[in-house]
């Protein structure tokens, strides 16, 4: 393994050493804390059930690009009737999402703990079950997306320019993990095709 996913028995492998899982792990804990926690969870589920979420987009970018608007184009000016039903949509459908991408992250950040407590002078493998794997590839994609608008990407030819930055750029570092994370989405998602 060279520090890309393989498929292994129903799921897939990766060998990470300590730095990489110190890396992962901060970059997801990192938006476990952006994302926060949901609004008004509660055990109850009856209570969960009738909760409502946000009617406004997040005002951070990198949660705007996480839980974008349902309707209208991006970056264009909403009527009234478009604004109204962005806002109906989110306020019934952010949290599950919020939840989903927080379950994701933790499941990353869990794996990342587990590989971290066998890891040792060489680092650990770490395998993943199928369910595990999509977790990793939410969660990939969602650090992605969030250095993505940190990075000011918004299509391929920007994310192209990353490759003329020069070394002592303040944002090479994050634009190394953008490119790292990008590689790690494709070997995953490479080993959950048939």
């Amino acid at each position: 393994m060279a520090g890309y996913f393989e498929p292994a028995a129903g799921g897939a492998a990766i060998a990470l050493d300590e730095v990489e899982i110190s890396i992962l792990r901060s970059l997801a804990t990192q938006l476990l804390e952006l994302i926060g926690p949901g609004a008004g969870e509660s055990e109850d589920p009856l209570d969960a059930l009738f909760a409502e979420g946000p009617e406004r987009p997040p005002e951070d970018p990198a949660l705007a690009r996480l839980f974008p608007d349902a309707y209208g184009e991006p970056g264009r000016p909403q009527d009234d009737e478009t604004r109204r039903l962005a806002a109906e949509f989110r306020r019934f459908t952010e949290g599950d999402l919020r939840t989903r991408k927080r379950d994701d992250l933790l499941a990353m950040v869990r794996g990342l703990d587990a590989a971290a407590q066998e890891a040792g002078a060489g680092g650990a493998v770490l395998t993943l079950k199928s369910e595990e794997s999509k977790q990793w590839l939410g969660a990939l994609n969602d650090l992605r997306l969030a250095i993505a608008s940190r990075l000011d990407i918004t299509d391929e030819q920007g994310a192209e320019k990353l490759f003329e930055l020069p070394d002592d750029d303040p944002n090479k570092p994050m634009v190394m993990a953008y490119f790292w994370l990008g590689g790690l989405q494709e070997s995953l998602v490479e080993t959950l095709l048939p």
